[in-house]
């Protein structure tokens, strides 16, 4: 089943976030195939604001665990991480 992670950063954050980014990112990179895609929400001068992780978990309390075990979410960056069941029913690569 895939989730949508709609994390949102807590406010004055960027430093926080730009020194835990490249844990942030060997994280998603251990995920495997159950990333599915995922990108920071911004300003619309291109400052992040949030992040979206789309991933493929067995159910909501893996990803629960998977969203934890972020390095974002251990740092304190998030102010809020909605987790909620998604369908990639448009360009889903895997049912073409």
């Amino acid at each position: 089943m895939l989730f949508a992670l709609l994390c949102t950063d807590k406010p004055d954050s960027v430093d926080l976030r730009m020194s835990v980014r490249p844990d942030h990112l060997k994280y998603l990179e251990s995920l495997g195939t159950s990333l599915k895609a995922a990108g920071p929400f911004t300003t619309d001068e291109g400052s992040p604001t949030g992040s979206l992780v789309i991933i493929e978990a067995t159910d909501r309390a893996a990803a629960k665990t998977m969203a934890e075990n972020d390095p974002y979410a251990k740092a304190g960056l998030f102010a809020s991480v909605e987790i909620k069941p998604w369908k990639w029913l448009i360009k889903n690569p895997e049912t073409r």
